[in-house]
């Protein structure tokens, strides 16, 4: 009797294991379905795999020129911008809390703003 009942608590154990395991990869594909990404925990959307986060002379002309366009921000990424706005973007919080994207040609110069994370 005993080696049955430990056979089917084995058994519900393992079904469990593999119903908790199921609804988290369903929880995982539902939250990032190819659609809007999410925020993440500090309110900014994560980089897309179709943008490139800049470095060296670059990044530093487009923080540079985005700074000069809100002043007081904080810089929280520089990147390629795939969306068509411009050829590079700031993601940025200002001093008081709220979120811009400033979009930066390749001369520079800031061609626009998007207040909040981008809409993707």
């Amino acid at each position: 009797m005993k080696n049955r009942v430990r056979k089917v608590a084995a058994v519900v154990t393992a079904v469990a294991a593999f119903a908790l395991g199921g609804a988290a990869v369903a929880q995982a594909v539902s939250n990032n379905n190819g659609s809007t990404p999410q925020a993440n925990g500090s309110g900014a959307l994560p980089q897309r795999t179709d943008e490139t986060v800049l470095t060296g002379d670059t990044a530093s002309k487009v923080e540079d020129a985005a700074l000069a366009k809100v002043s007081g921000a904080t810089i929280e990424r520089v990147e390629t911008d795939a969306d068509g706005h411009a050829a590079y973007e700031a993601h940025m919080v200002k001093s008081d809390g709220s979120r811009v994207t400033v979009y930066v040609n390749k001369q520079f110069e800031v061609v626009g703003t998007e207040s909040g994370p981008p809409s993707r």
